[in-house]
């Protein structure tokens, strides 16, 4: 038997090596090319930003891209590629969330470099959640789950932090009757609790029920935001406006500086009559006749000027056009990229604005990812698509980044700050029925993709391998049981690995060590990690929220039961003095300190452990993925 283990550990060299030959260019039509898999399941909708960031400071010591997620099971994620120490590591930010696309997390670096991670449900509760690395550019040392309470409904989070006002942060979501709204508020404190100081306050009122705000920063001291009547399946014609936040004054204005409103004294009120346009001609950034708008990216050009990419759907909601909109200094112009083709899930009878989708990059002027709908040899999928834009705005070059994609590939996002760095453009791939997990449908199965190959060095561990059982078939520990590992002594205080298949969990504690513990706490089914008197309770509990398939779709406020956990797998990593645990491979609890192995016990608790390994060193999480391979 230990030799198959060690079989598997050979097998984590070849599975790295083989991944960097997946996605070679393509110079053959017939050939397929879906980009790299970043994560194997996730989904983002394209109003929460920046839903991915990459961050490099100027000492040198963090140079790392971070991407955030949920999946069908409501489990909030994120992946975090540091080039530093060439590792990649997933997060679980939060599980058991409301499955719903909408609840992506969004990431805002903090003055003193940690990385601040927000999310939210979708409309139905007035809150945002968020937690803060420990350590500067690391979310793998989140801190606890904190709540920002509110009193309205709380949906797509976008922070931003302006150099004019370092002392604050300037949250922008949809929320006070149903629209664009604003909150200022304080940075965190020792204990990581932020408080609103000013706000929050609804920005613009419309014609439209719902709005659907983009928003951006130009750094130093403006918010802006490009946003719509309403909802394109609700609104026809659907103009779509701009205006910008002035955090010096706190005022609202126009493109060109004239103040439109004093945010706290009221919302600015929209509509998409002629006189409205004729009076506010600098706002209205499009009303093109019959069109249905809808905005999916706004930043600022190298001028300072506003940019926007964004579809023109028609009234019967059959073709989806992509346009770029620019303001020139005196007026906005758009010009036509690529047909969209038509709304791109599986499920006819709804959405029938949900485009394919499209992103720019701002550091490339005049450069655009399209998904649009291509034949290939799979038949009608939607592929990525890279437009190159001269001055005169005539597309010069069409390149196809995907095609012949098993799969749709769409909802495209560029990296922002990520010039230079390895990962530039992510995309769902996979897979779309419904932007929530439901009885009727099963949601959003897909994955998330990007341009480039990640390569990871994989150690031989044959030689670390201190103890392991790993049966075919009958259990290594039975519940109730208890099993005392003896180890070396020249290995009880360097760092080690612990891995354990765990089945039928229940509370009580798993395995022990010098003065620590790791188990389940019966009453929250979470993880406990106690070391010496401390006792760390996990964010995250041991279940999903599978149980939401059985319940009718929407957004109505409820928490459905967890579904708890089955079957999972914990890997125990110690290196240095921090000790950080894994759930079915993903970080989730991580603590310093001194944490021996003059002894080892495993079992007693009554859950089954069904394999178990230990490692005379920290394995990467890498390696660890192979493991949890293995035991499924």
């Amino acid at each position: 038997m230990k030799n198959l283990f060690l079989s598997v550990l050979a097998f984590c060299g070849l599975f790295m090596w083989t991944a960097t030959l997946r996605s070679q260019p393509v110079s053959d039509s017939a050939v397929r090319c879906e980009g790299e898999q970043v994560a194997s399941e996730g989904a983002w909708c394209w109003f929460a930003d920046p839903r991915a960031l990459h961050y490099e400071n100027e000492a040198g010591t963090i140079n790392s891209s971070y991407l955030g997620y949920i999946d069908v099971h409501g489990a909030v994620k994120a992946v975090q590629y540091d080039f530093l120490r060439k590792r990649r590591t997933e997060v679980l930010v939060r599980s058991y969330f409301q499955p719903d696309d909408h609840n992506n997390p969004t990431f805002l670096v903090l003055p003193d470099e940690r990385i601040m991670i927000f999310y939210s449900r979708h409309t139905d509760e007035p809150c945002f959640y968020y937690r803060i690395s420990q350590r500067p550019g690391d979310i793998a040392t989140l801190g606890e789950e904190h709540k920002i309470l509110v009193k309205d409904n709380t949906t797509y989070p976008s922070p931003f932090i302006l150099s004019e006002d370092p002392e604050h942060i300037y949250l922008c979501w949809r929320g006070i009757n149903w629209h664009p709204t604003i909150a200022r508020l304080t940075l965190p404190d020792t204990d990581d609790c932020v408080q609103i100081d000013w706000g929050p306050y609804q920005m613009v009122q419309s014609s439209g029920a719902r709005p659907y705000a983009k928003y951006c920063s130009n750094g130093k001291d403006y918010i802006m935001l490009a946003y719509t009547t309403g909802h394109p399946d609700n609104e026809s014609p659907n103009w779509l406006y701009f205006s910008k936040v002035n955090i010096k004054t706190l005022q609202l204005e126009d493109v060109k500086g004239r103040v439109l409103s004093t945010i706290m004294d009221g919302p600015f009120r929209v509509n998409r009559t002629e006189q409205f346009a004729m009076e506010f001609p600098d706002v209205v950034a499009d009303q093109t006749a019959g069109m249905r708008d809808w905005v999916w990216q706004l930043d600022v050009n190298k001028n300072g000027w506003p940019v926007m990419a964004m579809v023109k759907i028609s009234a019967d909601k059959t073709v989806h056009d992509y346009y770029s909109l620019n303001w020139n200094g005196r007026e906005w112009n758009d010009f036509f990229l690529a047909h969209g083709g038509g709304h791109f899930h599986q499920s006819p009878d709804i959405e029938h604005c949900y485009s394919g989708g499209l992103a720019m990059d701002i550091s490339v002027p005049g450069t655009y990812y399209c998904s649009v709908s291509v034949t290939g040899e799979q038949g009608r999928r939607y592929e990525i698509v890279k437009y190159e834009v001269d001055e005169e705005f005539h597309t010069v070059r069409k390149t196809y980044i995907t095609q012949n994609s098993r799969k749709n590939n769409v909802r495209p996002y560029v990296l922002p700050s990520s010039v230079g760095s390895p990962l530039r453009l992510v995309w769902m791939n996979g897979d779309y029925y419904d932007w929530i997990v439901s009885s009727s449908r099963p949601g959003y199965p897909t994955s998330i993709h990007g341009d480039f190959r990640w390569t990871e060095e994989v150690k031989s561990a044959e030689s670390d391998l201190l103890a392991f059982e790993w049966p075919e078939t009958d259990r290594v520990i039975a519940g109730g049981e208890r099993c005392e590992i003896k180890v070396p002594h020249d290995v009880q205080h360097a760092d080690f690995t612990l891995f354990l298949s765990v089945s039928k969990p229940v509370g009580g504690v798993l395995c022990a060590g010098s003065e620590w513990s790791w188990g389940i706490d019966s009453l929250q089914m979470r993880p406990v990690l106690t070391f010496g008197d401390e006792v760390q309770y996990g964010n995250n509990i041991l279940g999903s929220s599978d149980s939401w398939s059985r319940y009718g779709r929407g957004t109505n406020g409820l928490w459905y039961a967890p579904e708890p956990y089955s079957h999972f797998t914990v890997a125990l990593v110690r290196e240095g003095r921090t000790l950080t645990t894994f759930i079915n491979g993903m970080v989730d609890q991580w603590t310093d300190g001194d944490f021996r192995l003059e002894r080892l016990l495993l079992g007693g608790s009554g859950s089954n452990i069904d394999g178990y390994a230990l490692y005379g060193r920290a394995l990467t999480p890498a390696e660890i993925a192979v493991l949890i391979s293995q035991c499924r």
